[in-house]
């Protein structure tokens, strides 16, 4: 039934899109059909500057749904837009009418040739595609910078090139076969020959305006070579006008034409690349010249059968950088006018790379350096030279007044044109008071960015950046003949430019394709094509503050495919959407009451199903923890009385870890007696009946803990003590009926410590005591300090003034620990066996495959790799499910919100091969959800590292 609030915003829509959310329903279920205020706002922002808010958000998962889709869009003509990651940064993803999102699903990939050719289908990330692809030492021709979070959709759709796939293997030039389904519904696969012969026989007449069009171009000689010479440099301005000239056969013209199409022509289904050799042996020299035009020089001097990438980066850029830990100091010294190439040169073996190094020192010879020129091979010192590179975007927003937007644009110069064109670029930032802008980029295809920040919300400011545009599309096409987009795709920013670069005639090609693909103009309108000359002014995006936390995201993005609730409810950035849009809301008094219903939408996607967990942190560019975001959210609902019942619980630990391990005790007994289905069936009901208020039983669910005995050193003379501290988890919670070992953590970890030869110092009052993370993470923010001050006294006295190590049994405890405490040496089991215990046991590796989950906490605390070595060493085959991040247990949320964890691991079971049966992790919590969702036993790692150690003798 048809909630009253889901009718009302029916009635709000338009007749036509009434009619077509009916029809949509009939196949697309309703956890993936949005028309609500909230969800059609957090979706319809993007990483670029411009602001429409979809009619209508669907989530497809399947070809059949986009065909039926595309026919219903034409039935009650209906726009469509498709998005994959929403990473793009010129309007191409934006709309006003119906938003079809693809992020989720399409993951299908399959590996032809030995890798010389993938199969991807466009959900796949593009590092996902290379990490298919690194065992045949191959990878995908497009490299764009945000290849770690944008999809392959995407990147094709817009023909993504980056800093070393120059002109020649972007997908344009990589792309071996497309399925496409067009405005009409048919789905052309070019990699079959039936499909290709069916479409020749039933749509004859698209064919024949393809091969006119086609005729028209190579009979115009100057039209020919105005197209070769703008593809000699990087160009995404309007349709591949090439595909005429490079193909005759008119499903080669076709399938050339999708590329860069941006979703305007057809919908992009699946794309077969020809994979690229990936070189294993790579060599990087950041090379400052004095001054931009000699460090131009020094690119005209190199090319892509040299090198494979030279970037270009003015003072400005690296003065973003130079405080940046481990930056070289030098980057401090350097004078105004200096500017920096980063060169870097590949070979198959280490002698050609020692040959491209001795090439590149003479072509550049001659070019006077502010510091001698020298490059490294060494992988650690070259990716660091590579972060100054990668950082600078990242660091603009990190330091631009807060409002403003971050805007990064793209053209493209002739080689030989570079130095007087860069100059000339700083002049007209220059003369329009963009005086702090930076220029950085592939200079070694012509292409530059340039990077300013902008406060669309003063509208003196758009004059300001209106004549910026004119001036520069004067100074790109007219003075140099270059590309006004080389690789972020036309989108809405430049489609009123497309006519002014390419001349009328080809803009008229261009309106003709759009009209023979599209007739109807229902797919992505206004992008590429727009006949509006103020498009790129219109539907500007405002960048109100939220909260000190959240006020520099950028709506890049990067955060979302880490996030434990994106397939479930929002992500980071959709949550850092909603809420500023709550705050300004709030501060204008506009719209009273979308603000409460924006505020009443929230508590759930927005609130109750994060976890919290803070990884959007780590792929950030700026550090943004949307987790510690939505503590500060959840802290501000804190009431006196709540606070009251916080304390109550935190002073009587004893009391409540007591009950926990009797309640516990006697679910397990429960269970042992009445068999898991029925039991199953009877926690289903009672959280039913309850309104999913009642946390809910799983068959991995723990019997009670035990307390270890407290113990002080004894023998003082003992070389190994360690301070032992069991988290008031490990104590509440202990093995689960089918777990394969049933002694509590702390029995395992005594033993694991006594074979090392450690004495074990356990702290008095055990049971009282907690690192207050429980508190923290609901946001009695007072309360949790307090546990965890009273808990750093006890362990600075018993590990005599911090002379011990303290270890925790509990790795998202210990996490909090370390941020908090400073007193004492902290150590979670995964580092301190590492660390401390590789050289006391003695290691037979099992011979079995072992699956391993490292927790949110120990990703953050930089242990992944001592996590996978420690495994390595207990166990032959070691599996590390890469699409897994966060379990989405979250505490206590595995129990009261239960679908979180579901969604966290869906992909977990598939990703086990069948001879793995056992994993392991560092947090009981995280074990549950993860045996639930496996079928396996997830234990501590300790005890798999007592499994296989005995004493060194």
């Amino acid at each position: 039934m048809m909630s009253q609030e889901l009718q009302k915003d029916l009635e709000k829509l338009p007749k036509s899109y009434q009619d077509f959310w009916e029809e949509a329903a009939c196949f697309i279920p309703a956890n993936r059909r949005f028309c609500d205020p909230l969800h059609t706002l957090a979706y319809g922002i993007d990483a670029s500057f411009y602001r429409l808010i979809p009619k209508i958000v669907l989530k497809v998962r399947s070809p059949e749904e986009i065909t039926k889709i595309i026919k219903i869009s034409r039935q009650f003509k209906v726009p469509l837009t498709f998005r994959t990651a929403g990473t793009s940064l010129s309007g191409q993803a934006v709309t006003d009418s119906v938003l079809v999102v693809l992020q989720g699903a399409w993951k299908g990939h399959a590996i032809l040739e030995r890798g010389e050719k993938i199969v991807l289908e466009p959900g796949i990330i593009g590092a996902e595609a290379n990490r298919f692809l690194k065992n045949y030492a191959r990878k995908i021709g497009p490299d764009p910078a945000s290849i770690d979070h944008a999809m392959i959709g995407g990147i094709a759709a817009n023909n993504a090139s980056g800093m070393c796939c120059g002109t020649a293997d972007n997908s344009y030039q990589t792309v071996a076969d497309l399925k496409i389904i067009l405005g009409d519904g048919t789905l052309l696969d070019t990699g079959d020959s039936s499909s290709c012969s069916d479409f020749a026989a039933s749509h004859g007449e698209l064919i024949q305006e393809i091969l006119k069009i086609r005729a028209e171009i190579i009979s115009d000689p100057q039209l020919t070579e105005s197209i070769r010479r703008k593809y000699k440099i990087k160009n995404t301005t309007g349709y591949s006008l090439n595909a005429f000239v490079d193909f005759e056969d008119p499903l080669e013209i076709i399938k050339h034409l999708m590329i860069g199409s941006e979703g305007t022509l057809g919908f992009i289904s699946e794309i077969t690349y020809h994979t690229v050799i990936e070189h294993s042996h790579k060599a990087s020299a950041l090379i400052i010249y004095p001054d931009m035009e000699q460090a131009c020089l020094a690119v005209q001097k190199l090319d892509r059968e040299t090198v494979a990438a030279a970037e270009l980066m003015d003072r400005i850029s690296l003065q973003t950088m130079e405080e940046k830990p481990g930056m070289p100091p030098y980057l401090k010294t350097l004078s105004a006018t200096a500017t920096a190439l980063l060169v870097e040169v590949r070979g198959v073996d280490a002698e050609t790379l020692q040959g491209k190094i001795a090439q590149v020192e003479e072509l550049l010879r001659e070019i006077p350096t502010v510091l001698p020129l020298s490059f490294t091979a060494v992988k650690s010192e070259y990716e660091n030279l590579w972060n100054i590179r990668k950082g600078i975007f990242p660091a603009v927003g990190a330091i631009r007044a807060l409002g403003t937007g971050v805007i990064i644009e793209d053209v493209a110069f002739p080689k030989e044109n570079l130095a007087e064109a860069t100059l000339a670029l700083r002049e007209i930032m220059d003369k329009y008071s963009y005086g702090d802008g930076i220029i950085y980029g592939h200079a070694l295809d012509g292409n530059l960015h340039f990077v300013f920040t902008q406060d669309f919300g003063r509208a003196e400011d758009l004059p300001r950046y209106e004549g910026l545009m004119q001036d520069v599309s004067e100074l790109v096409v007219a003075r140099f003949g270059g590309s006004l987009k080389a690789e972020h795709g036309t989108g809405r920013n430049m489609a009123p430019f497309v006519e002014f670069e390419w001349g009328k005639k080809a803009y008229v090609l261009m309106k003709r394709l759009k009209a023979i693909f599209d007739p109807e103009s229902l797919l992505n309108p206004g992008v590429i094509i727009n006949d509006n000359p103020q498009a790129y002014l219109e539907n500007l995006k405002n960048m109100p503050q939220a909260h000190q936390i959240v006020d520099t995201c950028t709506n890049c993005g990067f955060c979302q495919n880490i996030c434990t609730s994106k397939n479930l409810t929002l992500t980071p950035r959709q949550r850092i959407v909603i809420q500023r849009e709550i705050q300004e809301l709030k501060r204008t008094g506009d719209d009273p009451e979308r603000l409460s219903r924006l505020e009443k939408d929230f508590l759930y996607p927005g609130n109750v199903t994060c976890a919290v967990d803070g990884l959007c942190a780590t792929t950030c560019p700026l550090g943004i923890n949307t987790g510690d975001y939505v503590k500060f959210l959840r802290s501000q609902s804190v009431t006196p009385v709540k606070r009251w019942v916080a304390d109550s619980l935190a002073n009587h630990m004893g009391g409540v870890t007591g009950v926990m391990r009797l309640g516990l005790g006697a679910v397990n007994g429960v269970h042992g007696l009445l068999g898991t289905k029925v039991m199953k069936n009877l926690a289903l009901g009672a959280r039913k009946i309850s309104g999913d208020t009642i946390p809910l039983w799983n068959p991995w669910m723990p019997k009670g803990g035990k307390v270890p005995a407290p113990s002080r050193a004894a023998n003082s003379s003992a070389p190994l003590k360690v301070v032992y501290f069991p988290s008031c988890i490990s104590r509440s919670m202990g093995a689960a009926k089918n777990d394969l070992d049933q002694r509590s953590l702390s029995e395992a970890t005594l033993s694991v410590l006594k074979k090392a030869g450690y004495e074990v110092i356990i702290p008095p009052k055990i049971d009282c005591l907690c690192c207050g993370m429980p508190w923290e993470s609901k946001g009695f923010f007072e309360t949790a300090d307090k546990k965890s001050a009273e808990l750093e006294k006890v362990l600075f006295t018993v590990s005599e003034g911090g002379k011990y190590p303290v270890l925790c049994d509990t790795s998202p405890c210990l996490y909090r620990m370390k941020r908090v405490m400073h007193s004492v040496k902290l150590y979670e089991p995964v580092e301190f066996i590492h660390d401390f215990l590789l050289q006391h046991l003695s290691f037979q590796q099992l011979p079995e495959t072992v699956a391993i989950h490292v927790t949110c906490s120990s990703v953050k605390m930089n242990l992944k790799d001592k996590f996978y070595n420690v495994a390595q060493a207990c166990a032959e085959n070691v599996i590390m499910p890469s699409d897994v991040h966060c379990c989405g247990f979250a505490g206590d949320r595995g129990f009261t919100v239960p679908e979180l964890n579901t969604s966290a691991l869906a992909s977990l079971k598939d990703a086990l091969p069948e001879s793995c049966h056992s994993g392991y992790s560092n947090s009981r919590t995280c074990e549950i959800g993860l045996s639930l969702h496996s079928g396996l036993s997830y234990q501590s790692i300790v005890y798999l590292v007592d499994k296989c150690t005995t004493a060194k003798i």
